[in-house]
């Protein structure tokens, strides 16, 4: 049965980067540069202003990861910002559709009144849907917003949804 828990870096920086360097390295649903070192993950994925959490199987093994944080400072604090990463061996099995289920029942526990999303790629279709699902808008469109190493440049667009 897997699991979703709150991660530290000590304990999970070799399994959230075995997934993060994988899904960055395609360059064509994250803006982290596919060449970025080892030594970024912590500052990318588990600043001190964020919580990371991981989705593990039944033997410890992660299989999927995800960030929240305040979508910006101060006065915007009241809005989460979220990204999430599924192995690329475990995509298509729902893992996502589990970290967005698990990520919106605890920014409403935290008090976060919304979640904004401020770059999801065009592209990516079935990021746009699966969020779609959970009842995400889009509400903005950035023209060219995303260098995709397969298409060039791309829209991205921002995605909310009031909790």
């Amino acid at each position: 049965m897997n699991s979703i828990r709150q991660s530290t870096f000590e304990q999970d920086e070799n399994g959230v980067w075995e997934i993060f360097s994988k899904v960055i390295k395609t360059g064509d649903t994250y803006v982290f540069d596919p060449n970025t070192p080892k030594e970024k993950l912590k500052e990318y994925w588990f600043a001190t202003y964020m919580k990371t959490f991981v989705l593990e199987d039944e033997n410890g093994g992660v299989l999927a990861t995800y960030i929240i944080k305040p979508n910006q400072i101060g006065l915007g604090n009241h809005i989460a910002n979220c990204s999430y990463m599924v192995h690329p061996d475990h995509q298509g099995k729902g893992l996502g559709r589990g970290l967005c289920e698990h990520s919106l029942a605890f920014a409403k526990a935290q008090g976060y009144r919304a979640i904004q999303f401020n770059i999801v790629i065009s592209t990516n279709q079935a990021a746009v849907r699966l969020w779609k699902n959970f009842g995400f808008e889009i509400i903005g469109t950035t023209p060219n917003g995303f260098r995709h190493q397969k298409f060039g440049l791309v829209d991205t667009y921002i995605m909310y949804k009031k909790l």
